[in-house]
C-alpha cells in the first residue's frame, strides 16, 4: 500500500472545474488525486473535502457576493490560487476527514487503541478466527499494508511522533486471499510447534477456528 500523508501532500485541483462544482450549488468532493467528484462517491473514494456553496442575497436589491476560496475552504484548509490550479494542504482538517472518510475505509486505525476490525465481513471472519491464534490485527494489517495495493490515508510525523490513519485496500478480494494464507501459516506453525496448541490441546473456539483455516 502505498502512503497518503496529509502532512506532506499537497492537492492540486484544476481551477475551472473546481469553479465549475462551487457554481453548481450542488454537493461536491475532492479526492486525494486532486479530482472533482459528486456522490455517490466510489466504494473506496478518498475525500480531502465535501461541501456546497449556497449564494445568499444581501437583500432583494442587492446581489449575492462572490465568496473567496477560502471562504468556501474554511479556516482548517491552507488554499493557494495558482492561475488555472488551486493548491490545497488539508492536514488541519484531519479529524473532519476522519468522519468524511471512514464508512469507505477498509480498517480504523485513528485511535489509540489501534485496528480492532475489518470493515468489509470477509476480512473481518479471518481477524476474528485468527486471534484464536495470538495472530494480532497490527499483525494483520502491517502484513496487509506490505503486501497489498491500496493506500493508507494518514497524518504521520516524526517528532513527536504521532500517527492517524484509514486504510483502503483497492481489491479486497485479493486482499482476502492473501491474508487468509498469512494466517494460515501462522496457525499452523503455532499447531505444530506450541504443545499448548496441539490439536487435542485447542479449546472449542480454537478448534472452530482451525476449521476455518482449513487445519482439521
Amino acid at each position: 500500500m502505498k502512503k497518503f500523508n496529509l502532512f506532506n501532500e499537497i492537492i492540486i485541483v484544476d481551477k475551472k472545474e473546481l469553479l465549475s462544482a462551487i457554481n453548481s450549488t450542488k454537493t461536491f468532493a475532492i479526492n486525494e488525486k486532486g479530482e472533482v467528484k459528486y456522490p455517490p462517491y466510489a466504494d473506496k473514494e478518498i475525500l480531502i473535502f465535501e461541501g456546497k456553496h449556497t449564494p445568499k442575497a444581501l437583500s432583494a436589491l442587492t446581489p449575492p457576493s462572490a465568496p473567496s476560496l477560502n471562504d468556501i475552504f474554511g479556516k482548517n484548509y491552507q488554499i493557494v490560487d495558482d492561475e488555472d490550479r488551486v493548491l490545497i494542504k488539508a492536514f488541519s482538517n484531519w479529524q473532519e476527514l476522519i468522519k468524511l472518510n471512514t464508512l469507505r475505509a477498509s480498517y480504523d486505525d485513528t485511535t489509540g487503541d489501534g485496528v480492532s476490525e475489518f470493515s468489509n465481513s470477509d476480512l473481518e471472519d479471518i481477524g476474528w478466527n485468527a486471534t484464536e491464534f495470538n495472530i494480532s490485527y497490527r499483525e494483520m494489517v502491517e502484513f496487509l499494508e506490505e503486501s497489498c495495493e491500496g493506500t493508507l490515508f494518514c497524518i504521520e510525523q516524526e517528532e513527536p511522533y504521532q500517527f492517524s490513519g484509514l486504510g483502503f485496500l483497492a481489491n479486497e478480494q485479493e486482499a482476502h486471499k492473501a491474508l487468509f494464507e498469512f494466517c494460515k501459516t501462522k496457525a499452523k506453525k503455532l499447531m505444530d510447534e506450541d504443545p499448548l496448541y496441539a490439536k487435542d490441546k485447542l479449546s472449542d473456539d480454537e478448534e472452530e477456528a482451525a476449521e476455518f483455516f482449513g487445519l482439521l
